[in-house]
């Protein structure tokens, strides 16, 4: 069972849950789970694998149950790790371990360079980073033509050219870029407008997330033990080749994990992963001894 809170700020009233038991009931600290711009419904799976552990979800402001007050609309790391921040010090502060997968794992990095002390351990998986990758210039131009799909077109137009982008295999080249618009009915979906323009995936809201450059400096010199997870799945599409260049960007190499990107999920939305076989990598992963950041590691680029 979870219990709901709403953490009332300047900015945001922020919905979070905890499951399992108190913090002060258990024996290792709490593990906060955050997505972005997933909500705290897509952890449900995984945080079932934790029942001995207090486990923390959220809402990202603006997404779900948690209501901004600040009068914008973009989604900023920066702005999210302080929401994160506040969250932790909420259900009791100290050094949590974190899980942080896409844009959540974006979050979590921000965090952990503004917030060195509120992380023990650092698990992010997937973040999409386009400065990171070979061809950032090319990326950036990809993802840009999805914004653009989208806002011509809705949803179903945005998110086949999502689905075009995220499952190339490879860096992004002329023969990627020739391909015809991507046909949303090929996926399954409507081709028609809904005429919303709002969806923070597929909209500009999200472009300071794809867009962060990782403070390797910070990172490096925060306590937190910071590693960067890529599912077996994913290794030669974009959010693979940017965990494992972000890794690189942090001097260590990227840690595999069962599955693809949404690996840790079951039914939720439809794409189920490897929930079960994810959880028993996370417990192993959070369970090895050391702090700190891991120093350079010789080739290959991921264990």
């Amino acid at each position: 069972m979870a219990t709901t809170h709403i953490l009332e700020t300047p900015e945001a009233d922020l919905a979070y849950d905890v499951h399992g038991p108190a913090p002060a009931e258990s024996e290792q600290p709490p593990l906060v789970m955050v997505g972005q711009p997933m909500a705290a419904e897509g952890f449900a799976t995984l945080a079932s694998f934790f029942p001995e552990r207090t486990v923390v979800t959220y809402d990202p402001r603006g997404i779900g149950r948690s209501v901004r007050k600040d009068g914008r609309v973009a989604h900023e790391p920066g702005v999210q790790a302080r929401d994160v921040h506040a969250v932790i010090e909420a259900v009791g502060g100290g050094a949590v371990d974190l899980f942080g997968s896409s844009g959540g794992a974006v979050t979590a990095l921000a965090l952990v360079a503004a917030y060195p002390d509120d992380v023990r351990t650092l698990v992010a998986h997937e973040p999409p980073l386009l400065s990171v990758v070979p061809d950032a210039a090319a990326a950036e131009r990809a993802r840009n033509a999805v914004t653009e799909a989208y806002l011509a077109g809705g949803s179903g137009a945005g998110m086949a050219a999502f689905i075009g982008m995220t499952s190339w295999p490879g860096e992004y080249t002329d023969e990627y870029f020739a391909q015809p618009p991507a046909d949303p009915v090929r996926f399954g979906m409507s081709a028609e407008d809904d005429g919303r323009r709002d969806d923070p995936l597929l909209s500009d809201r999200s472009w300071a997330v794809s867009g962060y450059r990782p403070d390797a400096d910070a990172l490096a010199a925060a306590a937190t033990r910071v590693v960067i997870a890529v599912g077996e799945e994913s290794l030669t599409v974009f959010t693979g080749r940017t965990a494992v260049a972000t890794a690189e960007l942090l001097g260590q190499r990227a840690t595999v994990f069962p599955s693809h990107h949404g690996g840790f999920m079951g039914g939720e939305f439809g794409y189920a992963g490897q929930p079960e076989a994810f959880a028993a990598r996370l417990r192993e992963v959070l369970g090895r001894e050391g702090r700190g950041n891991p120093g350079k590691r010789p080739n290959p680029p991921f264990d």
